[in-house]
């Protein structure tokens, strides 16, 4: 649960990122020297006295029309709007600039409730250069050092007094999921043919969709929220800063999501970015669906898509618990197949084993397959539970978790799925070392 949300907000080179970062206590934005790095708005999330706060790092506004100067002025209104608190960052060895003023002006309009934070007085003797910015009209300015970590709890500590009160309760009863995969897939059509509606634009460009968009709809008295996210590239092939927000976001979209379409391109077929961004789901323990989609533009005859499904299977191999859904998106040819798939999916998400019967399954699964002796010693398990749901998580407790060989984890991994189904959802198996009586 999201208990606020904080945005950071100024002009260019003032320290915004490097803020960010701290609050989050993790490098997740890019801090180079050269204004203007940020574009586009990132998602973080950062704990102070035992809640989670969402914090978002905008791109440097200015007056002096600048490449990108636009795009960047409409991802800052937006954080705004999305924000309770609003950190405006001034550079305190600089003062008061006609840049600062601008954005003092945006801010003021706003109605928002606003942080003052006078980044870089990193030793007491710059400390009386915070006084000049009470000229700007906001509350008493904090002191702040992102680059040392100076004054950073002040920040968040005035941040939080700020925060409303919890608002409603986050909507109960929705499914949210994601729809992830390489740029021009089909991701955005994908999303459409779901609302049955322009929701989100559709372009043959690669890369079109730049921001994660949520939508709520309703099929069959069953609420969804549907994430359509900017396409991802493999790292090693971003050239642009955006497009890393946009993996950012991506990520950040997978989280909030409790299961996540995985999309390919029946047209190009499977290249090795659709691995990377189906690592994304995989990684992150989420419900997964691969949805192999223009399947209008794929030449079939009966043995077709049996072919197609072994090559998914060989391609993702740690996916192989993931149903898959032939659609054309395009055509709205069998996309009705999908939502029982997530409906489905979801539920198995939440699926809880009696303890009793877990330990049934692990005790006959050693008998029938003995664990391997390795340097003389045996894996011995003693007993098993089910400590979490969405993902699943199981713990064994045995006689020495460095003898848990993966080849066994796979192995009862397997022989849950064959008891109890687990279809579409990762299953998380831990050794314990178990405490002598």
């Amino acid at each position: 649960m999201i208990d606020g949300t904080i945005a950071i907000v100024g002009r260019p080179n003032v320290g915004k990122s490097t803020i960010f970062n701290r609050m989050l206590e993790e490098r997740l934005a890019i801090v180079e020297d050269t204004p203007g790095v940020t574009r586009d708005r990132i998602y973080g999330d950062c704990e102070w006295l035992s809640k989670t706060y969402r914090v978002i790092d905008t791109g440097g506004i200015q007056l002096e029309d600048q490449p990108f100067q636009k795009e960047i002025r409409m991802q800052v209104e937006i954080a705004i709007e999305e924000a309770d608190v609003l950190v405006f960052v001034v550079n305190g060895n600089d003062g008061i600039t006609k840049d600062d003023e601008f954005v003092a002006s945006l801010l003021r309009n706003s109605k928002k409730k606003v942080v003052l934070a006078v980044n870089k007085i990193d030793n007491t003797e710059k400390i009386a250069n915070i006084y000049e910015f009470y000229k700007l009209g906001f509350s008493d300015p904090i002191a702040v050092s992102g680059v040392h970590g100076i004054g950073i709890g002040d920040l968040l500590d005035a941040c939080v007094a700020l925060m409303p009160e919890r608002r409603i309760e986050e909507e109960t009863g929705s499914i949210h999921f994601a729809v992830i995969g390489r740029p021009n897939v089909g991701k955005s059509s994908l999303t459409n043919a779901f609302l049955k509606q322009e929701r989100v634009i559709v372009s043959d460009i690669s890369g079109t969709t730049r921001d994660a968009i949520d939508t709520p709809f309703t099929v069959d008295g069953q609420s969804y929220v549907v994430v359509d996210t900017a396409g991802i590239r493999r790292r090693g092939k971003i050239y642009e800063n955006i497009e890393k927000y946009s993996v950012l976001r991506s990520k950040n979209a997978i989280d909030r999501s409790d299961v996540v379409l995985v999309v390919l391109d029946g047209d190009t077929g499977i290249i090795d970015q659709d691995k990377h961004v189906a690592g994304l789901a995989h990684e992150a323990l989420k419900g997964v669906i691969i949805v192999y989609n223009k399947w209008d533009l794929v030449e079939k005859d009966d043995k077709t898509m049996s072919k197609i499904t072994k090559k998914i299977r060989d391609e993702f191999k740690y996916l192989d618990y993931a149903p898959i859904a032939f659609v054309s998106a395009k055509n709205q040819s069998r996309i009705q197949t999908i939502l029982p798939l997530i409906r489905q999916v979801y539920e198995n998400t939440k699926k809880r084993i009696p303890t009793n019967v877990l330990n049934e399954v692990i005790y006959d699964a050693q008998l029938n397959n003995p664990p391997k002796t390795h340097n003389g010693r045996k894996l011995k398990i003693y007993y098993a539970s089910q400590v979490q749901t969405a993902p699943c998580v199981i713990v064994l407790f045995v006689n020495d978790p460095e003898l848990f060989h993966f080849s066994y984890e796979r192995y009862l991994e397997n022989q849950l799925r064959e008891a109890f189904g687990f279809e579409g959802v990762p299953i998380k198996i831990l050794a314990r070392q178990k405490e002598s009586s």
